[in-house]
């Protein structure tokens, strides 16, 4: 799993697609879930919630 880090939030997706002016995200089932253009794209990371760690 992989997650698009934007100024705005994230977004969570399986895999994504370089083109030439973003990235294209996808969920599990192949299905488009966003374009996120290079200029508001900070990072894309793998991305495992099951180890996530809450930090108090």
């Amino acid at each position: 799993m992989y997650r698009a880090i934007l100024p705005e939030g994230q977004i969570q997706c399986d895999r994504y697609d370089h083109t030439e002016n973003g990235v294209e995200l996808y969920d599990e089932d192949d299905e488009f879930v966003a374009f996120v253009p290079y200029a508001n794209l900070h990072a894309l990371e793998d991305f495992h919630p099951e180890e996530e760690r809450s930090i108090m």
